[in-house]
């Protein structure tokens, strides 16, 4: 396993929409095991989309229990979200925006279906972290970045503190 180069807006791959994985084969499985080891390496990562590794594919790894356990790991390809709640305005973090995080209306409840590695599909019902983080990287590979999401640049665009409280605030 590889840990690879994040890339940092204003890369042009995270602007575009990625296509569907038509195969899952060795190759997909590599990408997939290297984006894990590359989302585990990142300080407060909880979620990593393909894109963001230079990979324009319809793939994103997360795992809400990064910070302790790393228990809960979730492979998504091909995701979809099949219903959705309500919004709520919640603070997330992007390794794409390392000095930045961001106030983004995202649904509280998510069902997502997605495939894993091996072309297996599965349905998660997902609230709270997870839902936020899936949403954010589904944005990730519909070419969409959190400051697309913001309403007003002065209120929820805001500089990173270094800080133990914001490691709890990072996202993907």
């Amino acid at each position: 396993m590889t840990v690879l180069k994040i890339l940092k807006y204003p890369h042009p791959i995270l602007r575009i929409p990625c296509p569907e994985v038509l195969v899952f084969d060795e190759v997909l499985q590599g990408l997939v095991a290297d984006m894990v080891e590359t989302m585990y390496h990142g300080t407060g990562a909880v979620g990593l989309a393909a894109p963001q590794v230079g990979q324009s594919v319809r793939v994103f790894v997360m795992d809400t229990n990064a910070y302790t356990t790393r228990d809960n790991l979730k492979i998504m390809v091909n995701p979809k979200i099949i219903s959705a709640s309500r919004n709520k305005t919640m603070r997330e973090g992007c390794l794409s925006f390392p000095d930045y995080l961001a106030n983004v209306k995202r649904s509280k409840r998510i069902t997502v279906e997605a495939f894993d590695a091996l072309g297996v599909l599965h349905s998660y019902e997902l609230k709270h972290l997870e839902a936020v983080c899936v949403q954010h990287e589904i944005d990730h590979l519909d070419g969409v970045l959190m400051m697309d999401r913001i309403e007003s640049l002065k209120t929820d665009w805001l500089r990173r503190q270094n800080t133990q409280e914001e490691a709890v605030d990072s996202q993907d």
